[in-house]
């Protein structure tokens, strides 16, 4: 290949692995089979809304993307719109309509007069403030013409509970009145009832969909989908090894694989090794968030060298959890001992612990539970992933000790 031909492979390369935007494009999209039939069956079904919920970084995003990519097909209408924290029940539905442009034909004068045709938006329908009532008239003639469906993502950046009750009073009429137009709320949630929990009487109305961090295959998936579109292959312990660092995560899965291939094109390679991922790492740190790279050195920082907040912290990020992310004091014993090379118990760390919840060092955990009972978990779910690629740069883990915490995690 020449110098040029490699130059485009590179560029072509942040087209398709994409750590800092939601995945858009069908044939990028990997994994997350269910949760797409689940939301296409609710489509297809009237009265029926969604809520797609779970914790951030998962995807949300990019299936909400692909649900307006794919609408076509269906002779359906997809608007996505994000919320925001200054956002209303009418702002909210302006920013909607305002986005709806129709064909509207209007007879010319005089016998031989013909038509013409002008392009205007809902909101020039839209007269005084938005209610419910008028959202629900607005939807039933439109779903005349075509299938509306009206994504509101980043719901749980909605501040105010009378706006969320509003829109749940707006779902239940639509689902009442069998509307045929689909409602689907996405947010950052642990459950259905942190985003709607002014009006669980819609509960009914809305078929929950949760996103469960990535399985090995779905990771996988995204890899070979976005290699294979390059021209590019991968070596299979690089690949597990990019898969063991994404932790589940697609973002770090496009940040390791994007800067795995950038490391392969540099040694004119178009096959992706070991040592190629081994570099990506620490580009991937530098090209972090700085929001998580200033929150992880605030956790650890310390005047003294022989303090382990770094140790205790990636042993937090090498421990099991529950489904919803949480881990005992308990846990951190065993990633703890591996890294350390030393039997530790409880009392050994709990001080850690308790200091990464407070304040002075973040929070970047946070608590739940009583005492003796507590529970913790990472504060922003993308930490966890960054605390063990610090680690491996930093010596303090290597990629044989992460495979045998993460089988040691499966067996558990």
């Amino acid at each position: 290949m020449t110098s040029n031909e490699w130059d485009e492979l590179s560029l072509n390369a942040s087209k398709v692995f994409t750590p800092a935007a939601p995945v858009d494009e069908r044939q990028l999209f990997a994994g997350r089979i269910d949760q797409l039939r689940q939301v296409i069956d609710v489509i297809h079904q009237k009265g029926q809304h969604a809520i797609i919920f779970g914790e951030r970084g998962v995807g949300k995003t990019s299936l909400a993307n692909i649900l307006a990519k794919i609408s076509s097909p269906m002779l359906a209408l997809a608007i996505r719109k994000n919320c925001d924290s200054s956002d209303n029940y009418h702002t909210l539905w302006e920013k909607i309509f305002a986005d709806i442009i129709l064909n509207k034909e209007t007879q010319q004068i005089g016998f031989t007069g013909g038509k013409s045709v002008e392009f205007v938006s809902l909101m020039n329908d839209v007269k005084g403030p938005i209610s419910p009532d008028i959202v629900r008239q607005i939807l039933t003639r439109l779903s005349a013409q075509c299938t509306p469906i009206i994504i509101l993502d980043e719901f749980d950046r909605i501040p105010k509970p009378e706006t969320r009750a509003t829109v749940a009073d707006t779902i239940k009429m639509l689902s009442d009145n069998a509307v045929g137009a689909t409602i689907i709320l996405v947010g950052v949630a642990d459950s259905v009832d942190q985003l709607i929990k002014e009006h669980l009487s819609i509960e009914r109305a809305l078929v929950q969909i949760k996103m469960p961090r990535m399985s090995n295959d779905e990771v996988k998936e995204i890899i070979d989908k976005g290699l294979n579109i390059l021209g590019m292959t991968i070596n299979d312990d690089a690949k597990n090894y990019i898969i063991l660092l994404s932790q589940g995560l697609p973002h770090y899965t496009h940040l390791l694989a994007l800067h795995s291939v950038r490391q392969a094109i540099d040694s004119k390679m178009k096959t992706i090794s070991l040592k190629h991922v081994e570099s990506a790492i620490s580009k991937a740190l530098q090209q972090a968030q700085q929001t998580i790279l200033g929150a992880y050195h605030k956790a650890i920082r310390s005047p003294r060298k022989d303090t382990i907040f770094a140790q205790v912290l990636l042993a937090c990020a090498l421990t099991s959890t529950d489904e919803l992310g949480f881990f005992a004091a308990a846990d951190v014993r065993r990633p703890l001992s591996m890294i350390m090379n030393k039997q530790y118990e409880v009392p050994g760390f709990s001080r850690h612990l308790n200091d990464f919840c407070e304040a002075e060092r973040g929070p970047i955990l946070h608590k739940i539970g009583r005492i003796r009972k507590y529970r913790f978990r990472f504060v922003n779910p993308l930490m966890q992933p960054f605390v063990i690629m610090q680690g491996c740069t930093n010596k303090l883990i290597d990629k044989e000790l992460l495979e045998s915490s993460r089988r040691l995690s499966i067996k558990k």
